[in-house]
């Protein structure tokens, strides 16, 4: 893949973003860097001096954008509405084409203050940094669409945070993301008026994530594909026994790409009360609330465009988000066993009766999954009464893909427990000692191409 910038951020105009220069960090250390993200954009060839160069002192990449910029969003947190929002530690840096012609986002965390810190640092910790890529690994081998960690550089400068030890060591982390545009992006505007922004942004995000141009009505159009994208969304967290945390409306991508992990956990068993940030008091963005969180999202994005559309052209879509997200549901939940899908009728049945069985026996996924891998069971523990209906609905599925990769020989599941991550880290803390985080990644990689074949 040859390297392909672009720089189409600037069509929208300056009153979407604002420049900033990154900080002037004391150190750059290389902890992580992504050659295999970084094939798929044309930059693996980088050496490490000029990855540091990029991707810790960013200097620019020819072509793209010469400077790097903040961009502007409002966006409801915790469903209260937020308008003292926008990039306020991380920025644009730089947009260019992947191998599949798509137009990329490379993002940052932990870059600097911007104009949008709210009195923050606008800093990030290394251990954030390396729970990020820890995430991204994870989702991108259970197959949800998620922003790839590019890159993590230590910088050298010791933080204070109340909610881990401090001081703690800092870094500044590089996302490739498929858009850089949120909901909270088209809220700012709707809370503006500003119509002419609103019809650009739109235009910008059908012609350049959507490949449409021209659509007969494109407000219309862009809440469908929200509604798409947000189902699938959805649906593929909960495969994935993945809980997010923070659902807000700045933190949903208008592709429907999942991105920003701070107090995400994977849920051990399937349990819908189950929450991933401490500070989720009542359960708002809990493990089973997931699905009616994105659609709540939605209809605030359908809210801002209210200011340009008439809701009855938006309704027809917004009242389909039930249906998509048991359909994608359905169809994450059969990839995830590794089935050939046969009709949909016995395929919802399935998924139904597999995610009542799970819920009812507080089976642990990773083992569940592991042993249940193309539908035929590996290992004892499954006589009960209680697995007599999934044991039944399965029995006539065939395997999707021979399990014959050694990865299902194992012993045990690979899974990222909140325990294993801590550990991970602590050997990062009192001793440099990335080997376990090597080792998990690798390990994580391996069981994504086992499920890929």
């Amino acid at each position: 893949m040859n390297f392909a910038p672009r720089r189409t951020i600037l069509d929208l105009g300056s009153s979407f973003y604002d420049p900033v220069a990154a900080a002037d960090f004391p150190q750059t250390i290389l902890r992580f860097r992504n050659d295999r993200a970084a094939e798929s954009i044309g930059l693996d060839g980088l050496s490490d001096a000029e990855w540091v160069a990029h991707f810790g002192r960013f200097a620019p990449l020819e072509g793209s954008l010469e400077t790097p910029l903040a961009l502007r969003y409002h966006g409801h947190q915790f469903r209260a509405y937020n308008p003292d929002l926008g990039d306020g530690r991380g920025f644009l840096f730089a947009q260019l084409a992947d191998d599949r012609g798509r137009l990329m986002d490379l993002g940052t965390k932990g870059s600097g203050t911007t104009p949008w810190s709210r009195a923050g640092d606008g800093r990030l910790t290394l251990k954030g940094a390396m729970r990020e890529v820890l995430a991204t690994e994870m989702l991108e081998a259970l197959g949800v669409d998620t922003s790839r960690t590019l890159s993590v550089v230590e910088t050298g400068e010791e933080l204070d945070r109340g909610d881990e030890p401090s001081p703690t060591r800092s870094a500044v982390l590089v996302r490739l993301s498929h858009g850089h545009v949120r909901y909270g992006s088209f809220q700012r505007l709707a809370a503006l008026g500003d119509s002419a922004g609103l019809a650009r942004l739109t235009t910008y995000v059908l012609a350049n994530y959507f490949g449409t141009v021209d659509a007969p009505d494109p407000y219309a159009a862009l809440i469908d594909h929200a509604v798409t994208n947000a189902a699938r969304q959805a649906a593929a967290m909960m495969a994935a026994g993945f809980v997010h945390g923070v659902l807000n409306t700045d933190n949903i991508n208008i592709t429907g790409e999942s991105f920003d992990y701070g107090p995400y956990r994977f849920a051990q068993t399937w349990d819908r009360d189950f929450t991933a940030a401490y500070f989720d008091h009542h359960g708002l963005y809990s493990f089973g609330r997931q699905p009616e969180a994105l659609q709540w999202n939605v209809f605030q994005l359908a809210g801002a465009l209210r200011v340009v559309a008439p809701l009855e052209s938006l309704k027809p879509a917004l009242e389909t988000y039930g249906e998509r997200y048991t359909t994608a549901l359905t169809a994450a939940l059969l990839k995830r066993l590794g089935v050939v899908p046969r009709d949909p009728a016995s395929d919802r049945a399935l998924a139904e009766t597999l995610v009542t069985t799970l819920e009812a026996t507080r089976t642990g996924l990773d083992k569940f999954w592991f042993d249940w891998r193309g539908g035929k069971r590996r290992a004892p523990g499954y006589d009960g009464p209680e697995f007599d209906a999934f044991v039944k609905g399965v029995g006539d599925y065939a395997p999707a893909a021979p399990r014959d990769h050694p990865y299902w020989s194992d012993v045990a599941p690979c899974g990222l427990p909140i325990g294993e991550i801590e550990a991970i880290w602590e050997r990062i803390a009192a001793a440099d000692d990335l080997s376990a985080f090597t080792a998990k990644v690798a390990a994580i990689r391996r069981m994504g191409a086992a499920m890929a074949g």
